[in-house]
């Protein structure tokens, strides 16, 4: 929150509703009819820790540190990282959070970076990889500069 990488309510992040905003859009812009209904949640904090206020949020939050903090453990024992992953095909859209291993190319994601893994018919075996920025003021005006641009060409 203090590096301005989080949603200003970072419930919104938490939630998996930001995630799960995006795979819409980009499902959408493949062509792709998708609602974020049709999103299976599988997240890892219950669902009324969100109810009330931010402060009420991280008071609860906390009761789930010490379990969270084993299951961290755990898998930093076994080289592996908890990352926030969405996934979509032509049958299904998911989020959730899951425990990859250092092949896995959202291994060494850091800071507000995403990463993008592109399977098809013809990139099955070596998917192709997309990682850059996700979040952070620069790139989110580049984005509202760019949208500007785009509508002012289409008219």
């Amino acid at each position: 929150m203090s590096e301005g990488y989080s949603e200003p309510d970072p419930r919104i992040d938490l939630s998996g509703k930001d995630v799960v905003r995006k795979l819409v859009i980009l499902a959408r812009e493949a062509g792709y009819r998708l609602e974020q209904d049709d999103v299976e949640k599988n997240l890892f904090i219950p669902d009324e820790f969100f109810e009330g206020s931010v402060e009420d949020f991280f008071k609860a939050v906390k009761t789930l540190d010490d379990d969270f903090e084993n299951r961290r453990s755990e898998a930093q024992s076994a080289n592996r990282h908890f990352r926030f992953v969405a996934r979509f095909d032509t049958e299904s859209a998911s989020v959730s959070l899951e425990s990859v291993s250092n092949d896995h190319p959202f291994y060494n994601l850091e800071g507000s970076n995403n990463v993008i893994s592109l399977t098809t018919s013809r990139y099955h075996k070596h998917p192709i990889i997309i990682k850059g920025y996700g979040a952070g003021a620069e790139v989110t005006a580049a984005g509202v500069f760019a949208d500007i641009i785009s509508i002012a060409n289409i008219r």
